[in-house]
């Protein structure tokens, strides 16, 4: 097995996203980096810097240079950051050194690949931000079409009470409403530019720090940070965090999905299953099972990931490491957890399965209605009593909890107690309020 299973060509087809894994290749950084200090340059050029000849120069041959990543291995080994070998690289290509001498001009390394690391997160927000509404407006299309589904709610994997498969649906997609709104809000402070030169004072350049620090967010479309973060890792900290929190809502569907769907429930079918290499009979939930295992996977790397904010000083190379081992899978499962939800929204109840399910246990999902309901004839512990020792009569002599309660108070009308339709509660319009949410976003 390949290292990371996400870019082997074994597994990719189960781990990989095509789309958010074009932003975390060799060649993708290479071409953030070199636009940022292009982007560098023409700032610096504007505000009289550098002179503008050699920034426009540079502006233009970030864009057109093509770098080998491979070239660039050796000099990355023993500096850490592959910074100095792009420097270095790029230099040799322009095959100006006249113009040459400007790149770079007053940056350090990790602006450069902070600030790289940011275009690519902001294109992958995007990516994200796209699935997840897709992904709620799925899944609110479910809820509203099964508002009214009996089911039996399942409290300690034990049948409880009745709910409705909208409602259930609705418990999934209403965190990820939540999601989406800490996702507007995580933006603009992810999406800053890092420019704050070796210590975090940018003191080469001067006065004019601020007003480059701005020119250059406004060149790459990012906000301008006027406080170094080389050290300050919050909002890394807090992507991570928000990356592990949707993977544990999309987790959440993954195993109540595996669970209706099990041998013995079949209250669900899934739109595709995986085989066996022995039993032909199989239709394993791969689908549900990797969003458990993408959800485990993510919360041990963040781990990882909150503890690297604790970064010495004002720079921290172990810490910084520590982010580049982690963030990049972090990034990738949520793409893929993502892809695989909205192909796993395509599911469909089994109403049968849900009715049978549901009258299972001699009908004793109604215990709790019945307990209020002949409360209202002697007081709630005796009612109580009374209802358990129904339920203890119905499975020892497989009778029905309503045919013993009829047999008891033969002139009084339970149907509605024993309706699960009646039973329902709030759960209808829990799974509609849902869908009207997911419907306006």
């Amino acid at each position: 097995m390949a290292v990371t299973p996400f870019d082997s060509a074994i597994y990719r087809g189960l781990f990989h996203d095509d789309e958010v894994g074009k932003l975390f290749t060799d060649s993708a950084e290479l071409r953030a980096m070199l636009l940022v200090e292009g982007a560098l340059a023409k700032a610096q050029g504007a505000l009289g810097i550098i002179p503008a000849q050699s920034a426009a120069f540079i502006h233009r041959a970030s864009l057109e240079l093509q770098l080998d990543p491979g070239g660039l291995a050796a000099e990355t080994a023993r500096s850490a950051v592959v910074v100095p070998a792009l420097v270095a690289a790029f230099r040799k290509a322009m095959d100006a050194p006249e113009h040459a001498q400007y790149v770079h001009w007053g940056a350090t390394s990790q602006d450069i690949i902070d600030t790289a690391l940011v275009l690519r997160l902001r294109q992958m927000l995007r990516i994200y931000d796209a699935r997840l509404v897709a992904l709620i407006r799925a899944l609110g299309h479910l809820a509203a079409a099964h508002a009214h589904l009996p089911m039996a709610a399942r409290t300690w994997g034990q049948i409880a009470t009745p709910t409705s498969f909208g409602a259930v649906v609705a418990s999934w997609g209403m965190p990820l409403l939540r999601h989406r709104l800490r996702l507007l809000e995580l933006r603009p402070r992810l999406l800053r530019v890092s420019l704050a030169g070796a210590a975090g004072t940018l003191s080469v350049m001067g006065e004019q720090a601020p007003l480059l620090r701005e020119k250059l967010a406004a060149e790459l479309g990012l906000e301008a940070a006027h406080d170094s973060w080389h050290s300050a890792r919050d909002t890394i900290g807090e992507l991570a965090g928000w990356i592990t929190l949707l993977l544990g809502s999309l987790g959440k569907i993954g195993v109540d999905v595996q669970a209706l769907a099990q041998s013995g429930i079949g209250e669900v079918a899934l739109p595709e299953g995986g085989g066996s290499s022995t039993m032909p009979q199989k239709s394993n939930p791969v689908q549900p099972a990797l969003l458990e295992v993408l959800a485990r996977h993510t919360n041990a790397l963040n781990t990882e990931m909150q503890g690297a904010m604790v970064h010495r000083g004002q720079r921290d190379g172990a810490a910084w490491m520590a982010e580049w081992l982690s963030l990049p899978q972090m990034c990738m499962s949520g793409a893929r957890a993502l892809a695989v939800a909205d192909d796993l929204s395509a599911l469909a109840p089994i109403p049968a399965a849900m009715a049978a399910n549901l009258a299972a246990d001699a009908g004793s999902a109604q215990a709790e209605a019945l307990t209020f309901a002949l409360a209202r004839l002697m007081p709630r512990p005796e009612a109580q009593e009374a209802v358990k020792s129904f339920c203890l009569q119905a499975k020892s002599e497989g009778a029905r909890l309503s045919d013993l309660v009829r047999a008891r108070w033969p002139n009084r009308d339970f149907s509605a107690i024993f309706s699960p339709e009646a039973q329902l509660g709030e759960a209808p319009a829990q799974a509609l309020d849902f869908a009207r949410r997911a419907e306006t976003i």
